[in-house]
């Protein structure tokens, strides 16, 4: 596969952004694979992502950053570009269930997901075994033994030490506090087993039960401080009937969970989101 550059702007719309950026790709012999552009009429705030190949490129990556920082001051642009060839390292995070976690690990390992994964941290030492087979270190954090606020310490340590680009809670059933969230804003991806704003927090296949719903689903979100509110990159959902008891529900919900997650995962990993106040722009 050949070497591209990812190019991600965010932006007040104006007249002339686009044909400008495209003459200055155009002049530095960038061939573009794949653009994709997004005005949002009621805030008046553009989005671009284009990916080039980077072969023919008459600038290299340093080069390319000091040039194209001309352009995105003239327009305000809130802008980065990112090395195809440089693999972002994500650390999976997980509790008890394992259906999310092996299903992250199966797509890396076959190539789906391009990233690094050295790390899984666990808060149950259960999980070492998926770990063991997909020869990934594992940290088993304890939870009752450390208490939560030198738990999340020992976590916050290990995504330092392993210099890690995503942490994703591949079901990972603890809050983090909000002193994480801030810092790792952006960076941290949540698969949530409902399909939100409904039915947050605990138990949800079980609040959908009560409620007789016809669709459940899974969410896969950035974290934020507030609980399960974080900007929505994916969804997934499957029909139920009134056939479906609340063990049903988990069953089949587990199959939106998967999904969801890792296409979020995927989706973030090749620049394809950008964040917009508590709202995402997806280029799927």
């Amino acid at each position: 596969m050949s070497q591209t550059y990812r190019l991600v702007i965010d932006c007040p719309d104006q007249i002339g952004l686009v044909a400008h950026v495209s003459q200055f790709l155009a002049q530095h012999n960038a061939s573009i694979i794949e653009a994709s552009h997004h005005t949002d009429l009621k805030t008046g705030q553009f989005f671009m992502r284009h990916e080039i190949n980077a072969d023919g490129l008459a600038l290299n990556y340093e080069q390319f950053v000091e040039a194209f920082a001309v352009v995105a001051n003239k327009y305000n642009m809130q802008w980065k570009i990112s090395d195809s060839g440089n693999k972002p390292k994500v650390a999976l995070l997980a509790s008890l269930e394992s259906h999310c976690l092996v299903d992250i690990l199966h797509r890396w390992h076959t190539g789906e997901l391009n990233c690094d994964i050295p790390c899984i941290i666990g808060n149950h030492p259960q999980m070492k075994q998926f770990a063991d087979w997909y020869k990934v270190p594992f940290h088993w954090v304890d939870f009752k033994s450390l208490g939560k606020e030198a738990a999340f310490q020992q976590i916050e340590t290990l995504i330092e030490e392993y210099k890690v680009d995503l942490t994703v809670l591949a079901r990972f059933m603890q809050i983090l506090p909000d002193s994480l969230c801030s810092k790792f804003a952006g960076k941290i991806i949540n698969i949530h087993h409902s399909f939100l704003p409904s039915f947050a927090g605990a138990k949800p296949y079980q609040q959908a039960y009560d409620r007789g719903v016809k669709l459940i689903g899974a969410t896969c979100h950035y974290v934020t401080a507030d609980l399960d509110e974080g900007p929505i990159i994916e969804q997934s959902v499957k029909r139920i009937s009134h056939n479906d008891n609340a063990a049903d529900m988990v069953r089949k919900g587990k199959d939106c969970e998967v999904n969801a997650l890792a296409h979020g995962v995927r989706y973030h990993l090749e620049d394809r989101v950008i964040i917009h106040k508590n709202k995402t722009v997806v280029f799927a």
